[in-house]
């Protein structure tokens, strides 16, 4: 009705970049899920800057901020095709079983993702990421 995305389609985005991430990376999820291994979100936050219209063509960067034992965490920025910041999120992640157990994060994984590893950014410092 408003021209605008639905403030909880922004989740589907996060989603969408993380599978990307993770395909970037050579490691997709369903290569880690037929390896009893699933990312299931356990915590997640959005900052509303802005709203996306439809048909705008949208960048979204991905970095991640935390790797440990048995969790992930992740920072997103969705912007505008002008550059402009719309939505800051992170997501916060545990690696599970298929039946829901913790488990700890395979170490092949863990030395994937390292490189993309930036603790100390935040959305306000943080610069474009993959």
């Amino acid at each position: 009705m408003g021209n605008h995305i639905y403030y909880g389609r922004y989740l589907d985005l996060l989603e969408a970049a993380r599978g990307e991430f993770f395909r970037h990376l050579g490691q997709p999820f369903l290569r880690w899920q037929e390896n009893d291994t699933l990312f299931p979100v356990i915590e997640c936050s959005l900052r509303y800057k802005g709203a996306a219209r439809y048909d705008d063509l949208l960048n979204i960067e991905t970095w991640l901020t935390q790797i440990s034992r048995v969790r992930l965490a992740f920072a997103y920025r969705i912007l505008n095709g002008a550059g402009g910041v719309l939505v800051e999120a992170s997501t916060f992640h545990a690696c599970t079983t298929l039946q829901e157990k913790p488990k700890r994060l395979p170490l092949e994984l863990s030395a994937a993702l390292t490189p993309y590893l930036h603790p100390q950014d935040t959305w306000e410092s943080a610069g474009p990421r993959s």
